[in-house]
């Protein structure tokens, strides 16, 4: 399985791209890719852009949903919500509405935060645009990672052992739905 990776996060050192890098591992041990994206050169979503010929990042966006078999997105909260550079990405990839690249693509959702919640509210509103764009999200307990800074080592690496396991049961079950839904 080919899976599409968008880390919600643009910060160099962002604790959801490092727990998406943690997934990717996961997702390899079950023999998927989890294959990272980079959305930060994505204009702002404009419908004068949106056109047949559409902005590079935009372009290459499309083209990675168009061959993957799943979305993996991680979240951090901001304001209680998703940001704004995530949503600016679902929003260039739900055109033309209801017969998007999004239609039916499952998609796992998982959040990392400094706050105790873990990022569960922007879990929340992510998983409404979702809906909106009829992305099928895996209904599993959600992953949240609670208190983040304290849960990666120097080298970036997902060093709390539980955290790590939880995300490994999680990847799992995600790739396992993941292949119904094909």
């Amino acid at each position: 399985m080919n899976i599409v990776a968008i880390s919600g996060s643009l910060r160099s050192a962002s604790w959801n791209t490092l727990l998406l890098k943690a997934a990717a591992k996961a997702a390899k041990a079950e023999g998927a890719e989890l294959n990272l994206l980079d959305i930060g050169e994505l204009p702002l979503y404009n419908s004068d852009l949106d056109g047949e010929v559409k902005p590079a990042a935009v372009s290459r966006l499309l083209a990675a949903l168009a061959q993957a078999d799943g979305l993996f997105i991680a979240t951090p909260e901001y304001n209680y919500s998703i940001p704004g550079v995530l949503k600016n990405a679902l929003d260039w990839a739900s055109r033309p509405a209801y017969q998007s690249l999004l239609v039916g693509k499952p998609c796992g959702l998982i959040s990392a935060s400094m706050s105790p919640l873990g990022g569960a509210r922007a879990q929340v509103h992510l998983r409404e645009v979702l809906a909106a764009t009829l992305t099928p999200v895996y209904l599993a307990p959600d992953y949240l990672l609670p208190l983040a800074q304290n849960a990666f080592d120097g080298a970036g690496a997902l060093s709390d052992a539980k955290a790590l396991e939880r995300l490994q049961r999680y990847v799992k079950g995600y790739l396992a739905w993941a292949k119904k839904c094909s």
